[in-house]
């Protein structure tokens, strides 16, 4: 009885690593939270093809929205572990809607971090009439004009909604939140002057800062943006600690083997490494991941430590899901 068993495990053994040898064997299905014609859909087109090339097998983009980005996250979590069906998201649907929506799964327990993939800061910008000039004589501005400054609050689940709430608690000031369904309305105002200040995705709004618009008191990242180098990061602006980058990154279900996870991880660096990927980066305003976060067992670190900071501050808000 006892070789019987042992001559099973052997040979599930030996299928097992026979099937991970030969990984991949047919396409690849990305999963992209968001719908087709965003900058993470093209983020992740432009991964496919070299991706393609390196795994020896199509890479099919899906997009798949709904539910804050949260159900295609349960179309991975209930896929086979088997490296053909792996998510594509960012900050706001792996760590925030994951905090506003009851979901019947852990985002850090049901997943495999496979890559961290590159990533857009967000930056404080203002109307350009309003008087401070720089990021701590607008701290000091709003502390002595408590709750009378208007700031943008953009969609239930987004990150440019819990933007705003994370710099009054980093800075202990008061903002009073104007609510917009989407981030165009809301800088539309800002540049008219009808609201004082907005947390916005830096790529959203550098057009109309070049244009002289708006103002930008600082980007909240730890080094400056290549595509506005002229902005000083919030440490440099003397309010460290304010770092805000909605982040891109694969996931895979729970249980991948450790090869093919490995696999995966090794095609998207090589996709990022590519001269022409890395232009088209460029142009979305991407900056590549730092090379201490590309490793997978490193991603999960930093998944883990996005997930702590945020849920609390989105637990706070009382959000619910629309």
């Amino acid at each position: 009885m006892r070789k019987l068993v042992v001559a099973i495990v052997l040979t599930v053994f030996a299928a097992t690593a026979g099937v991970r040898q030969n990984y991949p064997s047919h396409p690849i299905t990305v999963v992209v939270a968001l719908p087709a014609g965003g900058a993470v859909d093209a983020l992740a087109r432009a991964l496919a093809e070299p991706m393609r090339i390196a795994l020896g097998q199509p890479v099919v983009i899906e997009n798949m929205s709904g539910a804050g980005g949260t159900l295609s996250i349960a179309r991975v979590v209930r896929s086979a572990p088997d490296g053909y069906t792996i998510g594509m998201g960012t900050l706001g649907q792996y760590v925030v809607s994951a905090a506003v929506y009851t979901l019947p799964f852990d985002v850090l327990v049901d997943l495999t971090p496979v890559a961290l993939l590159p990533s857009v800061p967000y930056w404080m910008v203002a109307r350009k009439s309003l008087p401070p000039n720089t990021l701590q004589e607008l701290v000091t501005y709003l502390k002595a004009n408590p709750d009378k400054i208007s700031a943008t609050s953009v969609g239930t689940a987004s990150l440019a909604r819990f933007c705003g709430m994370f710099f009054q608690k980093q800075t202990s000031t008061s903002l009073q939140f104007v609510p917009y369904r989407g981030g165009a309305a809301a800088l539309q105002d800002l540049v008219g002057g009808q609201i004082d200040l907005s947390c916005d995705l830096a790529a959203n709004s550098l057009s109309q800062l070049r244009d002289g618009n708006i103002k930008a008191y600082a980007v909240m990242s730890k080094t400056r943006w290549f595509a506005a180098p002229e902005v000083p990061t919030a440490d440099e602006a003397g309010v460290p600690g304010l770092y805000i980058s909605t982040w891109h990154g694969f996931w895979a279900p729970k249980g991948t083997p450790e090869a093919i996870v490995a696999k995966l991880n090794g095609a998207a660096l090589a996709a990022m490494a590519d001269p022409t990927v890395g232009q088209r980066i460029a142009d979305l305003g991407m900056d590549l991941p730092p090379r201490e976060l590309q490793a997978p067992a490193a991603f999960a670190a930093f998944h883990k430590t996005e997930v702590e900071k945020w849920f609390p501050i989105v637990k706070a808000a009382g959000i619910k899901a629309e």
